[in-house]
């Protein structure tokens, strides 16, 4: 009997424990993803060669937040990209980096990892076919309007990393992102750029991952979004 009993409590400790890890996961991830708002939204970029000085083309990006159950993301779509086309920022709480993948023009994964440190977030992998180590330097400048992809490469045998490729984008409407900065985002507290309603009362999101969200529970949005501005957070 006393075995039963202590077989039964430690399975409700266990279940506690993985709703709470849960949830805390979930904030964690949002927490850590925050610093990188800036990137939502809709982008015009160049791209330059490090090997062809005159080589330049156009490209588009499309970043947004992403929430299913206790699950928070950011997805990027790059329909017009010369090396991608679509790719997913989480955060991994048990290792306290950031892990980016990339869906390349041959469908092929690549899988980065890295740190996020004074506004820049660096991302690494290593190819299993060459060894070289490819690296992606992703930031922000200009408040938020301009953004930056720097691609490098070092080869296995090597130190030292060599630049790629660079994409400049500015974000579109850049006006309005300019004039707009002091309208929130009611789910993430970003640059609020989609209006949505509820109950007669307009509110602001920042992309469809946003508005989807607030769509969903409309009500617990509004009531974190409010306790949130009562803090002074």
């Amino acid at each position: 009997m006393k075995r039963y009993a202590s077989s039964g409590v430690l399975f409700a400790l266990l279940l506690a424990w993985q709703t709470v890890d849960a949830g805390g996961k979930g904030s964690a991830s949002k927490e850590a993803l925050q610093p990188l708002q800036d990137l939502i939204g809709g982008w015009k970029g160049n791209g330059t060669s490090e090997k062809n000085k005159s080589e330049i083309w156009k490209e588009t990006a499309g970043w947004s937040w992403r929430f299913k159950d206790k699950d928070v993301w950011m997805t990027v779509e790059m329909s017009d990209s010369k090396f991608y086309k679509s790719g997913e920022l989480r955060y991994l709480p048990e290792k306290k980096r950031y892990q980016l993948t990339l869906i390349d023009k041959k469908d092929k994964k690549l899988v980065f990892e890295g740190e996020l440190k004074k506004g820049r977030l660096t991302v690494e992998r290593i190819d299993p076919e060459s060894k070289e180590t490819q690296q992606l330097l992703i930031h922000t400048a200009a408040e938020g309007i301009r953004l930056i992809y720097t691609y490098s490469v070092k080869p296995a045998d090597r130190t030292l990393f060599n630049k790629q490729f660079q994409i400049a984008y500015t974000k579109e409407g850049e006006s309005f992102a300019t004039a707009a900065k002091k309208v929130e985002c009611v789910v993430t507290g970003g640059l609020g750029t989609m209006p949505v309603s509820y109950k007669g009362v307009t509110y602001f999101v920042c992309c469809s991952g946003c508005r989807d969200a607030f769509n969903e529970n409309p009500e617990k949005i509004i009531k974190e979004y409010l306790a949130k501005k009562k803090s002074g957070q």
